[in-house]
């Protein structure tokens, strides 16, 4: 083999010692699907995973420059005399090293990252108070709603003179700007005129005849024009609205003057250039990516830091059997020597309540087993009794006894859903992103399958959706459409996460690269088998 010419489509290994292979000389044709088999101890893995991907990865961090490199894990050049024909290799084996509580099976993919995308562009706000769609007003969509008016229509534009303005305008010390010089900085500013909301309706009054009296701000707005609804209007008007969002602290009203002959009432029309509801008047944060995202603190539940359950005391440590009567000790914290002080409180507090003392503790009353846990007058209750310890927890056995009673718990802020409540707000074809995550990944698939948007949000969102859609179907070709997106990793099996990384290295559309993997058939049912060499075939 040493004297022969070696092929130009074929890796061509020559003097393999790594491991137990003894000096072995071995052509693989490029292109092509290898098996490599053989009996246990045979050298199979040395020769594809020792010898092959080892030196590719090695080449592949070699060819970077030296300040990359520092970042890479060193990889020591195998026991092998030449390799020709090598491409940068990438290796899928079979067992689950993740060990990240953060990971999961939609990040692993990255099918999250692109759900993220499309929730923070096309995705809705419905207010969590009223369930109205919440939207902010731009300086175009409020030109075109003031021109669809009747023509002829008259119109006051202008800004509130609320008491959020004067925070605008407040000094360095951050205190409140006085009203009296408020009121001198409008005027410099060129804002001559108030509107006042009277009974009778609007009516236009001089500034600098007004009297400052905190009273009624509300009932004040400052005019920046007059206008009648007609041709040509648009480019001043944008410049008004331009104007009362700029001064009045992202707020801007239209009055539209009453017209008795056309018996056409007087209206206040609020526009707002944040996510506001205007019944509500609860102000939500601008969807954009990293709010989806439970590893960024912008996103992230801040009670349970995006991890989805929070380490508190576990009733079922605490009281591991309920059985037990009130004299034998069912709660376990209280039956320990140097605790016992609180058993007696509790036998004492349960005589004083008229409860038996003889009966199981399950059979209690319901409000009594919850006194015994939340405490009451003359008894602290269990939290009371872990609040004491929390005050000594700078002894070393204190946190240990502490530790003994502690277990994970669902998120009592997010549910288990690890964002927060402005990501959980925002809706996409009537769901949320965590509504997603949750369900199995056949019907996430069959969701995007069936998702209709608008004309605007589809050109947005076409690209997007393609990769999800991609992505969600090699998951199923590869016989993992029962998983959720927000299964965390480190629960998966070898071959389930094999699989993870095989579906992921198949959106990335490498090309010319070398793949080397564990045993990929290992764990499939048989109807799967033939789904899998499809997919093996188009990493080709």
């Amino acid at each position: 083999m040493a004297d022969q010419e070696v092929p130009s489509d074929c890796i061509q290994i020559k003097g393999a010692r790594q491991n137990n292979l003894r000096n072995v000389d071995v052509s693989i044709p490029l292109n092509r699907l290898t098996v490599v088999t053989g009996v246990s101890g045979s050298g199979k893995s040395s020769l594809a995973f020792d010898t092959l991907y080892a030196e590719g990865q090695r080449r592949y961090v070699e060819s970077l420059s030296a300040y990359a490199r520092q970042f890479l894990e060193r990889i020591n050049r195998p026991q092998v005399d030449d390799i020709s024909g090598l491409s940068p290799a990438i290796a899928i084996r079979q067992k689950n090293t993740s060990r990240n509580p953060r990971s999961t099976c939609g990040t692993a993919t990255e099918i999250y990252d692109y759900l993220r995308l499309l929730y923070g562009r096309v995705g809705r706000i419905i207010c969590r108070g009223c369930g109205r769609a919440v939207q902010k007003d731009t300086v175009d969509q409020i030109v075109d709603q003031l021109q669809a008016l009747p023509e002829g229509s008259r119109l006051y534009i202008c800004f509130p003179f609320a008491n959020s303005l004067l925070d605008l305008h407040s000094e360095g010390d951050g205190q409140r700007m006085p009203l009296q010089q408020l009121r001198e900085n409008l005027l410099k500013q060129g804002f001559h005129r108030l509107v006042v909301y009277e009974p009778e309706g609007a009516a236009v009054r001089q500034l600098p005849d007004w009297t400052p009296s905190a009273d009624d701000l509300d009932a004040l707005s400052i005019l920046v024009d007059r206008l009648v609804v007609e041709e040509g209007i648009s480019e001043r008007l944008a410049d008004s609205i331009d104007t009362c969002y700029r001064e009045g602290n992202g707020v801007a009203e239209a009055v539209v003057l009453a017209d008795p002959e056309e018996n056409r009432p007087e209206r206040r029309l609020r526009f707002t250039d944040r996510f506001e509801c205007q019944y509500c008047s609860i102000t939500y944060r601008t969807p954009e990516p990293r709010l989806f995202s439970f590893n960024n603190p912008f996103g992230a539940c801040p009670t349970c830091q995006g991890f989805g359950n929070t380490i508190t005391i576990d009733p079922d440590l605490v009281i591991p059997d309920p059985r037990l009567t009130l004299e034998a000790g069912p709660v376990d914290p209280f039956t320990k020597p140097k605790y016992k002080k609180f058993q007696k409180k509790l036998l004492s507090y349960a005589e004083s309540h008229g409860i038996p003392t003889d009966l199981p503790y399950q059979q209690l009353p319901e409000e009594f087993r919850r006194k015994v846990w939340e405490g009451d007058r003359g008894f602290p209750g269990v939290r009371g009794f872990f609040r004491y310890l929390e005050r000594k927890k700078y002894k070393m056995h204190v946190r240990i006894f502490i530790s003994r009673y502690r277990g994970y718990a669902r998120c009592p802020d997010c549910e288990g859903e690890r964002l927060c409540q402005e990501a959980r707000d925002v809706y996409l074809g009537g769901k949320r992103i965590t509504e997603l995550t949750n369900r199995p990944i056949s019907e996430v698939r069959q969701f995007f399958d069936d998702l209709r948007l608008s004309a605007s949000d589809e050109a947005v969102a076409e690209k997007l959706l393609k990769e999800v859609r991609q992505r969600l179907e090699f998951l199923v070709k590869v016989g993992l459409d029962y998983l959720s997106l927000d299964r965390v990793t480190s629960s998966l099996s070898g071959g389930e996460m094999q699989r993870i990384q095989l579906a992921a290295s198949l959106a990335s559309s490498l090309v010319g690269t070398l793949y080397v993997l564990d045993e990929p058939s290992i764990g499939l049912h048989p109807r799967d088998e033939s789904r899998l060499i499809d997919i093996l075939k188009q990493l080709r």
